[in-house]
């Protein structure tokens, strides 16, 4: 059985809550990433920064990436993965919630992030383009 700890990325970066939505855009080009969890100071996940949100609520609407911070755009509680969940738990968090990226929690520890390509991968043919075309938007 495939876990999410077996495919996720991990160590994954966090963007503190309190950086700016600029520090965010900053390390996503760093890490050659389209998202980034939110992280409060003490270490919990607080939701998920992703490039698109950067350009839809921030850009697009005429704010100042500099003066927002990364909190302000975290929406709720965040949609996460146990790392030891299978890959078809996986693809079912992600189908439900439409989402493409998970944050994988052990306990209350965030170990990784894990990709809607990295669970294609791990599923059978069928399986993975049921994953894609759950995930795509109307």
């Amino acid at each position: 059985m495939t876990t999410a700890r077996d495919i996720m990325t991990a160590n994954a970066t966090c963007v503190s809550a309190s950086e700016t939505v600029l520090d965010a855009a900053k390390k996503m080009a760093a890490e050659s990433v389209g998202a980034l969890p939110i992280c409060g100071e003490d270490g919990k996940l607080q939701g998920m920064l992703t490039d698109r949100d950067i350009v839809v609520k921030v850009l697009a609407e005429g704010k100042d990436p500099r003066a927002l911070h990364a909190s302000e755009l975290a929406q709720g509680e965040a949609v996460t993965i146990g790392a030891d969940d299978d890959a078809e738990e996986i693809m079912r968090t992600m189908a439900n919630h439409k989402v493409r990226r998970l944050p994988v929690i052990d306990g209350h520890k965030l170990v990784g992030i894990v990709a809607q390509a990295d669970v294609a991968k791990a599923l059978p043919n069928p399986d993975s383009g049921e994953l894609v075309e759950a995930l795509s938007y109307d």
